[in-house]
């Protein structure tokens, strides 16, 4: 290709080494900032002028103002196609002139209209490199708005597009749950709010949707209390013998080693034994320590007894008295009354189903599962039954054209750890599975969290749209850069300097890696996440006797 057709009329007057003085900046977009050094497949390195730097950061335009520093886009001519890239870094040149050197990453392509001389039909990829020596100008707001506009899928808006102040960010609604997203950032840095504004976006568009929600903190009961049902230990009522044998087993056996093995044998036969009393039992014929048929905990307990009572004198009576007393326990324990109650024993199993799976959703598409009530010692247990029956509902219903369900996951870390922290738990077990196989079944997995070094490897990776606020941590920095796509490298360099409210998404859920700032939600869709005010609570007085006697109070009643 020859050097003459990258110009433009004006251009030699602006090239690297000249001087451009006098020319006004009404004209900073049709002139060059910089000069191809050298082209690699991923990226390339760019020589780039300081005058006209400084020039362009006089310019109305935001987008020019930036033009050629960190985390900016600039254009490169090919043909009748613009090149679109993103800077990654810069340095300064030590040979002669003192310019500025920086490393670009190609983020897509689109083709230029004659008359207008505007991008149209951008897309991801470059199909055709640029040569050495072509020029470089800066994209301006024109351009990133033709470069950010929806291609005519189903979308939603969420913020705008930095730098500019009234380009609209929009994500594929399809393309971000089709393939599972994550939602990462450190503490403080407005992730509740922001899970909320994504949350109230999709139920907008989707008003006849299915999302449930796992909320450990109780902090999103306040920001869906018109759109959703809310649902803790009060009203949930979740039946015990939904749980299959393994989620049992967490619940029932506190044995390691070799005793565990022993008591998990106990509990598989008198676990059959009781499911198999039911009615239902004798209507399906075969069933398995898994099904999930009703059976009365009385039944369980009873059927531990009358084993126990078969023992010859050689063999040790403990673990039948371990597995009961912790039955009993559990019977008699006010705290764990949404599960194991005598009430729940009716085969309710098809209406907490379309309960919690909003099916149908009468205009309340989503479901939070507030846990902060549960017992610590089971919450990781009714997660996993949870998610399960999500899996489980979706595996059995492939006949049926059964919508889909987003399955969101805050505080992920807990339940998805990595190696280091597992635990071997079934909750990893299966958020990993739906990680892994959920889409197949129409299953979308969103994952928050604030630490994501400490999520599963795999479970990241899967995640099709990334979307990453503020992370303080090196570890964490470094785990998402490493799954995110090659692309994106050059935003995920700013990401110790987002400010709150802000992120970089990258991945299926956009056309090209886009740098965001969120739109404000309205006080009454916004989740109890404030972080108090010390400096103003410590200042008030009055009052603290009564409420310390009700603290107390609902204490000792565990909120019974």
């Amino acid at each position: 290709m020859a050097h003459g057709n990258l110009h433009r009329p004006d251009a030699d007057s602006a090239l690297p080494g000249h001087t451009s003085s006098g020319l006004n900046t009404a004209d900073n977009a049709v002139r060059p900032i910089g000069v191809v050094l050298e082209i690699a497949g991923s990226g390339s390195q760019i020589a780039l002028d300081l005058d006209r730097l400084n020039e362009c950061m006089a310019d109305d335009d935001p987008s020019i103002g930036l033009a050629g520093q960190v985390g900016s886009q600039i254009k490169i001519r090919v043909g009748n196609s613009w090149l679109l890239a993103s800077v990654r870094n810069q340095r300064q040149d030590r040979r002669a002139g003192g310019g500025i050197i920086a490393n670009i990453d190609f983020l897509g392509e689109g083709q230029e209209e004659k008359l207008t001389g505007k991008i149209h039909s951008f897309r991801r990829g470059v199909t055709r490199y640029p040569i050495p020596g072509a020029l470089i100008y800066p994209a301006t707001t024109a351009d990133l708005r033709q470069i950010y506009a929806s291609d005519g899928r189903a979308n939603i808006q969420i913020g705008t597009v930095y730098p500019t102040k009234d380009i609209r960010a929009g994500i594929y609604v399809d393309a971000l749950l089709g393939k599972h997203f994550a939602l990462l950032g450190s503490t403080g840095t407005g992730k509740s709010t922001s899970a909320a504004l994504l949350l109230h976006r999709i139920c907008e568009a989707a008003p006849e949707g299915h999302i449930v929600m796992i909320d450990p903190h109780g902090e999103y009961s306040a920001a869906f209390k018109t759109t959703g049902k809310i649902f803790d230990v009060t009203n949930l009522q979740m039946p015990y013998w939904l749980m299959n044998f393994e989620e049992h087993c967490e619940v029932l056996l506190s044995s390691n080693g070799n005793e565990r093995q022993v008591d998990a044998d106990i509990l598989a036969r008198c676990l059959l034994k009781a499911r198999m009393k039911n009615r239902l039992a004798e209507t399906m014929g075969k069933i398995t320590v898994d099904s999930p048929v009703p059976y009365l905990l009385s039944d369980l307990s009873n059927e531990i007894q009358n084993q126990m009572g078969q023992l010859d004198k050689a063999t040790s009576s403990a673990p039948f008295m371990r597995i009961k007393t912790k039955l009993d326990e559990l019977k008699s324990d006010p705290r764990y009354q949404f599960m194991f109650s005598g009430m729940l024993v009716g085969d309710t199993m098809a209406d907490f189903i379309s309960k919690v799976f909003r099916m149908p959703s009468a205009g309340k598409p989503i479901s939070i599962i507030d846990v902060s009530g549960v017992p610590s010692d089971i919450t990781a247990t009714v997660v996993a039954v949870l998610s399960r029956l999500v899996f489980d509902f979706a595996i059995w219903g492939r006949d049926e054209k059964t919508s889909p369900i987003l399955l969101v996951c805050e505080e992920a870390h807990r339940y998805v750890p990595n190696e280091a922290n597992a635990d071997g738990s079934s909750v990893g077990k299966i958020l990993s599975r739906i990680a892994k196989e959920g889409r197949k079944y129409g299953i979308s997995l969103g994952l928050i969290t604030q630490r994501p070094s400490d999520l599963a490897e795999g479970v990241l990776s899967q995640c099709g749209t990334i979307i990453s606020m503020r992370l303080n941590n090196d570890r964490d920095q470094a785990f998402v850069k490493s799954a995110m796509p090659e692309g994106a490298r050059g935003f995920l360099d700013s990401i110790p300097a987002l400010r709150n409210r802000e992120c970089i998404i990258c991945g299926e859920g956009v056309a090209i890696p886009i740098r965001v700032s969120f739109d404000n939600l309205e006080e009454s869709k916004r989740p109890a996440s404030e972080d108090p005010s010390f400096v103003e609570l410590w200042r008030q007085s009055g009052g603290e006797e009564d409420a310390v006697q009700r603290t107390v109070q609902r204490w000792r009643s565990q909120g019974a």
